[in-house]
């Protein structure tokens, strides 16, 4: 029994403009995600990776083409509607951490619970749960300025698991780390994977670009490879 892929793009172009220069980042993706599935995605700097993330993701619109995750046209929704779903669906971690400084780790990995309509009780509950789950328990009021490099990558994934969403986005997450931390946080990745969210990661690695089940490679704003993927049954 086949299984219909979580988010399905075709023919997607992303042009940049400023003034009269124009950057094709993106010029005719099509791609499939299915439920549960690690994809890594690599490329030279400036070939549209991070583009594919945010167009995909919807953190971008498109000039041309289709996304649809869960079945459901990006383009068809409201920024307010395409927001509440991102926010109940995905979850986000990036190279710069993106965490807010003046919050402790458990308020910055319960905020988006709050945001998205949780009461209070049940996002710090949720929270407390996540930042465990990372291996940061004694740090729940640290601050990201009292945390190391590594623990404030932990805080950000926690942050994005806290919704228990279907697709994590990871872009680069290891880039700001050294070698050591970051084994540990693709160790963590791996860890999230294998309980049976779909995991696209962005990254210049090639010891982490191998972990994908697939590993696509962008260049010049196509995918210019992508291995066979095995069946989904």
């Amino acid at each position: 029994m086949s299984v219909d892929p979580i988010l399905s793009a075709r023919g997607v172009h992303k042009t940049y403009r400023t003034g009269s220069v124009e950057v094709a980042a993106l010029r005719g993706i099509d791609l499939d995600l299915f439920p549960g599935e690690l994809i890594t995605v690599m490329g030279p700097s400036g070939n549209g990776k991070t583009t594919l993330l945010n167009c995909l993701s919807g953190l971008d619109e498109v000039d041309e083409g289709t996304i649809h995750v869960d079945g459901l046209d990006l383009a068809s929704l409201s920024d307010a509607k395409r927001a509440a779903h991102r926010a109940e669906r995905m979850g986000f971690v990036f190279q710069s951490f993106n965490l807010i400084g003046v919050l402790s780790a458990v308020e910055n990995v319960e905020l988006p619970l709050l945001l998205n309509g949780h009461n209070a009780k049940s996002a710090r509950e949720a929270a407390r749960e996540m930042l465990s789950r990372v291996g940061l328990s004694e740090r729940f009021s640290h601050r990201p300025s009292e945390l190391s490099g590594g623990e404030q990558q932990r805080v950000a994934i926690a942050r994005a698991l806290a919704a228990q969403p279907a697709l994590i986005w990871a872009d680069e997450p290891t880039g700001n780390l050294d070698s050591e931390t970051a084994g540990a946080i693709v160790e963590l990745l791996q860890e999230v994977h294998s309980h049976g969210q779909a995991l696209v990661i962005v990254t210049h690695d090639p010891t982490i670009g191998a972990l994908g089940q697939r590993l696509i490679h962008v260049r010049n704003g196509l995918i210019d490879h992508e291995p066979a993927v095995t069946a989904h049954t």
